[in-house]
């Protein structure tokens, strides 16, 4: 798809149409990176985005519990005061 580069106050932009806005689901903040053949646009990203929602889900099904849980001795049983 062509486009044209427009006046847009100092600046200069592009229209982006509305269906490729929704098949890329775009909107809001994006990140813009030169490539050497072009411009890539692509949604921003929150690399921790959902962190809260999979550390409720698993302390909702309580599957928090340590992976290398070691398990304790005789001696941290029984004659250990904690």
């Amino acid at each position: 798809m062509k486009a044209q580069i427009i006046q847009i106050g100092n600046s200069q932009g592009i229209r982006i149409p509305k269906m490729m806005l929704e098949e890329t689901r775009l909107s809001g903040e994006v990140e813009l990176e030169v490539h050497a053949d072009g411009l890539l646009i692509r949604s921003v990203q929150k690399p921790r985005g959902n962190w809260d929602a999979a550390f409720k889900s698993l302390a909702d099904t309580d599957d928090d519990q340590p992976v290398n849980a070691v398990p304790a001795t005789a001696f941290e049983s029984k004659e250990w005061k904690w």
